[in-house]
């Protein structure tokens, strides 16, 4: 009896173990991507076709929420101050640096940007003016602390690796939005905008894909 108590007693503390083990720990900003697929297809393409012939453009990027907080963009001389956290500009997302890959050619503020995987900042100047980087900067994933605070931020920008910048478009949305979302909007064949939405602020960019 004492042997069967002490193995019911062995199984038990087991399966607490391995629940505990296998409770999945969840991101405060869990990760994302935006996709749209450049290409000009006929009508009476087979979506098959249509998936091969096209050029996938796509943003990943971690989504923070807004959770509460009323002040996310600051105002007057600290504007964007809380977002950047002491960097220049804004990694506009969350955890590894926001990216933009793309396999076909973009042309983008006037500068074309080739096919590729590049990291995405915003120049956060004021209310009304922000400017979409894309750099040349590599985002890493690295394990430490210490090491990840600096390169998953916008500590690691450097100017001269800017390959196209931008005007956005900001506007006030009459909502709020939780969720840190970028989108692609207005896709066409040869162009789309790209679009930013957190809070009450929606900026956008316009894009074409280059021949």
């Amino acid at each position: 009896m004492k042997r069967v108590m002490v193995t019911a007693m062995a199984l038990l503390i087991g399966a607490m173990a391995f629940a505990q083990t296998t409770t999945p720990t969840r991101s405060p900003s869990p990760d994302s991507v935006a996709s749209m697929q450049a290409g000009v297809w006929k009508a009476d393409d087979p979506p098959a076709a249509r998936v091969a012939s096209g050029k996938w453009i796509e943003v990943l990027y971690g989504r923070p929420l807004r959770r509460g907080r009323t002040t996310l963009f600051g105002s007057g001389a600290t504007y964007g101050a809380g977002l950047k956290g002491g960097a220049a500009v804004w990694r506009a997302g969350a955890n590894v640096l926001t990216r933009l890959r793309t396999e076909a050619p973009l042309v983008i503020g006037g500068k074309t940007v080739a096919p590729g995987e590049y990291t995405v900042f915003i120049d956060l100047a004021s209310p009304s003016s922000w400017t979409l980087i894309v750099s040349s900067q590599p985002a890493n994933a690295a394990d430490d602390v210490p090491t990840r605070s600096r390169v998953w931020e916008a500590f690691v920008y450097a100017p001269d690796k800017d390959v196209a910048r931008a005007a956005m478009k900001v506007e006030s949305l009459p909502y709020t939005v939780e969720q840190l979302t970028w989108a692609f909007t207005d896709v066409t064949g040869t162009s789309a905008t790209l679009r930013l939405t957190w809070d009450t602020v929606m900026a956008s960019v316009g894009f074409t894909i280059a021949p």
